[in-house]
């Protein structure tokens, strides 16, 4: 089996969540905003939930906004194997090395027909930033560091669930626009929600004040708004599968159909060699 790439240090994730412990609510406000967006998704379901764990940094929030059980994100989920009917990933897969193997932990604590819940960054998250940190380091140093940790495509993310055994897979994205005063204000709350870079390639020395200064300058320059706020794209992907069972609804195999389209459109049945009339 092929290792995972080693692509973030979580020893230092650990660090920066700590340190972000210590701004209270002001790292809260996505988390808040997410759990309704998934408190919502669940009303749509006609289904029950009694045994519920969530997982994630701010776990302890939503187990407030939820209900349910909080379970740290660690490698090793502290999951036992078909017990839960409901399991939520709050913010927490796209820093995982192994997130296909996170998702299998999950499928595996599900109860047959229990449902998956996952909520992450995805691709177009902090476009706006990458774009400027990328063409100030270009233009004063030469060359790219990386500075925001890669994330996912919506496309790519949605292969994650099939790959873990789930079934009726859906991944669906809503994008979020925050508005900040200056590009540095946006960097402390990012800070504040312990979403910094920790990939193991980062460049491990400061940035250069230089570099920094051009960025927030190209920033301002390039995506101010009209008022002279600037935006902050936070794409959230939702990942929803549910754990295999035989009362599950299974698409019809090729051939299956018991009326012809042809009827249900009340139009001829074409044959091999008809031509259709425009």
């Amino acid at each position: 089996m092929q290792t995972p790439p080693d692509l973030f240090d979580h020893e230092l994730l650990a660090q920066r969540r700590a340190r972000a412990d210590n701004f209270g609510v002001e790292g809260e406000f996505l988390h808040r905003e997410i759990v309704d967006q998934v408190s919502e998704r669940l009303e749509e379901v006609n289904k029950t939930f009694t045994d519920l764990a969530i997982i994630g940094p701010k776990a302890g929030l939503w187990v407030d906004m939820l209900g349910g059980e909080a379970v740290q994100d660690l490698e090793t989920l502290d999951l036992q194997e078909s017990s839960l009917d409901l399991v939520i990933n709050g913010l927490a897969l796209h820093w995982a090395n192994d997130p296909v193997g996170q998702l299998v932990q999950m499928r595996r604590a599900l109860k047959p027909d229990g449902l998956m819940i996952t909520a992450m960054f995805g691709g177009q998250t902090l476009n706006e930033l990458r774009t400027s940190l990328a063409e100030a380091e270009t233009e004063i140093e030469g060359g790219l560091s990386p500075r925001i940790a890669p994330m996912g495509e919506i496309r790519d993310l949605g292969g994650l669930i099939q790959r873990a055994g789930l079934a009726l897979p859906v991944a669906d994205s809503v994008s979020l626009t925050v508005t900040y005063e200056t590009p540095l204000h946006l960097m402390r709350d990012l800070r504040a929600m312990g979403e910094t870079n920790v990939m193991h390639a980062r460049r491990k020395t400061p940035m250069r004040r230089e570099t920094l200064m051009r960025a927030m300058d190209i920033y301002t320059e390039h995506f101010a708004e009209p008022d002279g706020r600037i935006p902050a794209t936070f794409e959230i992907v939702f990942l929803t599968g549910w754990a295999p069972s035989e009362t599950q609804q299974k698409p019809l195999r090729p051939g299956s159909a018991k009326s012809r389209l042809a009827d249900a459109l009340k139009v001829p049945e074409l044959k091999a060699g008809d031509k259709a009339e425009n």
